[in-house]
């Protein structure tokens, strides 16, 4: 099977379908053959001899791509002119924003093409690897902190200099979706105080964790939804929100917005009076300007500064390369479960395939049934008392155990008290004292807690050592100087292993 990627043609679109990187996946590991028009990556710092040496052919033109492609590979929905190029029974992945793009859906469908909206993969855990929102969300956040200092004119960290003390910026981050955990990230990263409000209460641990501050207002009422968005909330809600934000406004010096709900416009968060509220110098960053904007004084594609000298940022740069990397391999995932070249297949039984094949054999598949909900298992009283009932019984079982051992090893000592020196009696009363509260704190941790819990045996068989050592004696055929010696080789192995799995645990938390 034959895979094209045509040159973007809508204005200020600088990404592109496939990468060299991911042109000798499609052809190496997935056995497609590549065609890639003459300077289809240029905008992206991909040039056509980097795409020659990854395996693929140069064409000279969008219609030789679309004539010798059975798939095609865009960023961007195709446009009239392009359709009139396609054949039958092509396949096209790319952007198409279904929901507001009917007519063009049609179109499609007349003529033909099994079109895939790579912006329709539904949010389940198997396509996480497919969603190109997520990938380019994730950018989005992080660019929108990047070109907001630079906007906003000075340090987002604290210093205190000889020149005299820096405050650190005050980051306000509103949605905190993927876009808005990377712009906390990134701020946080950048030394910004970052606080951050969702209406979605899951999200509260996730923000806290990255080091922000969770805002929230008095009344209890929680956004969340099935579908990973948020819902519309009630006007009680919506005003104590605005409240909250109009006291936001004249503390925090960077905005950055990401609510957005696909096929939607964007919700009005930051209202007029909230941007005349803000200090001269701050910065607005709106990434659903392209859905009308959280902002209700953002320009799509602009970047301006109001009366009051604040700059509304509607358009930011798309690092271009880093974003055809990201948005090239969703579309190779989802061209491997499709069954490669060797498999190809369209299975509309898959719940992946089904949902995001906007229009397949003439037809238009729009909007997707939804996605089953996997039923909560429902607990009745009469169960949940078993239950606990069942609880209270094991946990009284494992102490009855507990106090039994306590007294088979007292009676145990006491026989061999009976009869052993009294030297030997108070070591070995030490040892299996030691053994048995070692076996009771260590049986009963968690599997996850195993690791942490070497620094804890590094420590004692490090005082094992010692203890080895001091027992050991001239005499290298002695009983005494044979058990330490092997206490000793036995406690050096735990503590080079401690280090060892240490040492891994780091490197995963390290960067490059």
């Amino acid at each position: 099977m034959k895979v094209g990627i045509p040159s973007e043609i809508a204005i200020g679109e600088q990404r592109v379908g496939a990468t060299p990187k991911t042109v000798i996946r499609l052809i190496k590991k997935q056995g497609f053959e590549v065609f890639i028009q003459s300077g289809a990556g240029h905008h992206a710092n991909y040039s056509d001899e980097a795409y020659v040496t990854s395996g693929a052919t140069i064409v000279d033109s969008a219609k030789e791509v679309y004539e010798k492609s059975d798939i095609i590979l865009k960023v961007q929905a195709v446009t009239d002119v392009e359709i009139d190029m396609m054949h039958k029974g092509q396949v096209c992945l790319s952007y198409l924003a279904p929901a507001q793009n009917l007519d063009l859906l049609q179109k499609l469908a007349d003529k033909g093409i099994n079109a895939i909206a790579m912006d329709a993969i539904p949010r389940i855990s198997r396509a996480q690897k497919m969603d190109v929102l997520s990938s380019m969300a994730n950018i989005a956040g992080y660019r929108s902190v990047i070109e907001s200092a630079n906007y906003f004119g000075r340090f987002l960290n604290g210093q205190i200099t000889a020149a005299g003390k820096v405050e650190p910026a005050r980051v306000l981050v509103i949605g905190a979706g993927v876009a808005g955990l990377a712009a906390i990230g990134t701020a946080k990263s950048l030394g910004a105080i970052v606080s951050a409000f969702d209406t979605r209460m899951e999200v509260k641990e996730q923000i806290q964790s990255m080091g922000a501050k969770f805002l929230t207002v008095d009344i209890e009422e929680d956004g969340s939804t099935s579908s990973g968005y948020s819902k519309v909330m009630s006007q009680a809600f919506i005003d104590a929100e605005m409240a909250l934000f109009s006291k936001q406004a004249s503390e925090v010096d960077i905005v950055i917005t990401t609510a957005q709900i696909p096929g939607r416009q964007a919700p009005k968060l930051w209202l007029d009076y909230h941007v005349d509220a803000m200090k001269p110098g701050s910065v607005i960053v709106d990434l659903a300007a392209s859905s009308g904007g959280n902002c209700t004084e953002t320009k799509d594609g602009e970047i301006y500064t109001t009366n009051n000298g604040v700059t509304i940022i509607g358009k930011l740069s798309q690092l271009p390369s880093q974003a055809s990397q990201l948005y090239g391999n969703n579309l190779c995932h989802l061209l491997d479960d499709m069954g490669k070249a060797e498999d190809w297949k369209i299975d509309m039984n898959d719940d992946v395939v089904k949902r995001a094949m906007v229009t397949y054999n003439g037809n238009v598949h729009w909007p997707p049934e939804p996605l089953p909900v996997s039923p909560q298992k429902v607990i009745l009283a009469a169960d949940s008392e078993k239950h606990l009932a069942s609880k209270v019984d094991q946990s009284k079982s494992s102490s009855n155990n507990t106090i039994l051992s306590l007294v088979l090893i007292g009676a145990l000592l006491y026989l061999l008290g009976l009869y052993a020196p009294k030297e030997f009696m108070g070591h070995f009363t030490v040892f299996v004292l030691s053994v048995f509260i070692g076996w009771q704190v260590i049986w009963n941790v968690s599997h996850s807690l195993h690791t942490p819990l070497m620094a804890v045996t590094n420590a004692i068989s490090g005082i094992i050592i010692i203890g080895g050592l001091l027992l050991t004696e001239h005499d290298l055929t002695s009983p005494m100087t044979i058990i330490a010696l092997i206490a000793i080789l036995v406690a050096m192995v735990n503590i080079a292993g401690g280090f060892f799995v240490t040492n891994r645990m780091l490197k995963m938390f390290r960067k490059g």
